[in-house]
């Protein structure tokens, strides 16, 4: 495809971005960037954080990995309906009850300013390390499909991804990021259809022989009981509750949006039919997953094996989408990788840059002159941080979906057990200890799983939020103040 072509249709797309930039930037106040004004449509928003949830590793991840890990990852997605009724029904109306901008005042609010500052900081380590992951990701199909024909090093266009979502971003912040968001939602909805569409097409089957191939391939199966196995059932339906619970509910990037919203109702409303979209769409990954693997399997075409387990399947969809899917599949996925790069990255950087302007300048004790300031150097701050960890992580391997969960688990654990402890107890602490018991327990899940595998071959997989939180809970309970 033609470099020329490729980039008509990235500017396209982003002066499409700068029009509703330029629309959604009138009459807004010095905290416009970090609440929206609170007036955004529910359903907008709802249908808007699909991008945001999904992202280009999922786009990619999710169906790559289905060649390693069958259609297992469904039992996560089950998990996560649970865990979008938790948010709904507990964690929203808390929220708006509390009025918060940065929902880590509410540590601050039930514990303490210890217990507060600690709780963001494991939120901007995490989120910093999974935005970069997830940019790192969709850059290295951008750089594949686009910028080495022009011969363009790779840390250069890290540099123009970045300047792109500033232009868009840099005025009205969250408030813009919930109207483009619903648009890069709807072209990445758009990329999984078509894509499920030229596969059905260039295979010659109807919609009823291409359901019951995916549903008799080898790799359509859904459950896993071995009890040992990394993707068992109840490893992954309870992570899939717990992980959703702390990398949405509370995660700065994904309630940000959510808080928008004018009421707790109408929040409540944003979540639930979120947590629809979401399921489906994972689903019609996982169904895709599987048409990639039939489609290559078809046509002859040989995929890397180590050790009886496929190598960098997040190669595999982009490979095949653009050199074997025709011109449209190939223009659709490339808007869809576009649309999913800037939908999750944009909110992500909003919330870090919210985050810390909150929970560690004091923004809001500022004046308004101030307080545009402190926004811009730490708007800046965050994306030289990103910059850097794309640039470190640039040599990875394997697929990154796997990567981000994971890490998830050590970095959200402590951030759940906190919050667990705050809505279900009523201990306080000793608070000068509370960073030293969340260190701790991520520190004891990482060194509990490697053990756990090297002697029992016993693998905790996505569950170690689950082991984390768990630790974390222990431990606050022994710094606990005596009556």
């Amino acid at each position: 495809m033609s470099p020329l072509l490729l980039l008509i249709i990235i500017l396209c797309y982003f002066s499409v971005l700068m029009v509703i930039s330029h629309f959604a930037s009138r009459h807004i106040r010095d905290t416009t960037f970090f609440d929206g004004d609170r007036q955004s449509p529910w359903f907008l928003v709802a249908f808007g954080m699909i991008g945001s949830g999904i992202s280009a590793v999922s786009l990619v991840s999710i169906p790559g990995n289905v060649g390693n890990n069958n259609l297992h990852y469904f039992q996560f997605i089950l998990g996560t309906v649970v865990g979008y009724l938790f948010i709904a029904f507990v964690l929203t109306p808390i929220y708006y009850k509390l009025k918060l901008v940065s929902i880590y005042t509410y540590l601050n609010i039930r514990f303490g300013k210890v217990s507060y500052k600690t709780g963001s900081l494991f939120f901007l380590v995490s989120q910093s390390f999974g935005a970069a992951l997830r940019l790192l990701l969709s850059i290295k199909i951008l750089q594949y499909a686009f910028f080495d024909k022009l011969h363009t090093p790779y840390y250069v266009t890290i540099i123009v991804v970045l300047i792109l979502i500033w232009l868009y971003t840099n005025k009205s912040g969250i408030k813009t990021i919930v109207w483009t968001d619903a648009l890069q939602s709807f072209f990445l909805i758009s990329v999984i259809v078509i894509s499920i569409l030229a596969i059905k097409n260039s295979l010659n089957l109807s919609l009823s022989e291409m359901t019951e191939a995916i549903a008799h391939h080898p790799y359509a199966r859904i459950f896993d009981w071995d009890i040992h196995s990394g993707s068992n059932f109840f490893k992954q339906f309870v992570s899939g509750l717990l992980i959703t619970v702390a990398l949405v509910g509370l995660d700065q990037s994904m309630m940000q949006k959510t808080l928008t919203v004018r009421n707790s109702k109408d929040a409540r409303k944003n979540v639930l039919t979120f947590s629809f979209f979401i399921a489906f769409a994972q689903t019609l990954f996982l169904a895709l997953g599987v048409l990639i693997y039939i489609y290559a399997e078809r046509n002859g075409i040989n995929l890397l094996r180590q050790d009886g387990r496929f190598v960098n399947t997040d190669e595999l969809y982009p490979l095949l989408t653009l050199n074997y899917f025709g011109k449209i599949g190939a223009v659709a996925f490339l808007i869809g990788i576009v649309a999913s790069t800037f939908a999750s990255i944009d909110s992500c950087i909003a919330a870090l840059t919210t985050a810390f302007s909150y929970d560690f300048m004091n923004i809001e004790t500022k004046p308004p002159d101030v307080r545009k300031k402190i926004k811009t150097r730490v708007l800046i701050g965050v994306n030289i941080v990103m910059f850097l960890i794309v640039i470190t992580f640039w040599n990875s391997k394997g697929a990154i979906i796997n990567t981000i969960f994971k890490t998830a688990g050590y970095t959200y654990g402590p951030i759940l057990g906190l919050y667990m402890t705050g809505l279900f107890s009523k201990i306080k602490f000793r608070e000068k200890w509370v960073p030293v018991a969340c260190v701790s327990a991520a520190l004891l899940t990482w060194i509990m799983n490697g053990y756990f595998i090297r002697a029992f071959n016993f693998d905790f997989g996505f569950m170690n939020i689950f082991v984390n939180a768990l630790l974390t809970i222990l431990f606050l309970f022994i710094i606990k103040k005596r009556n």
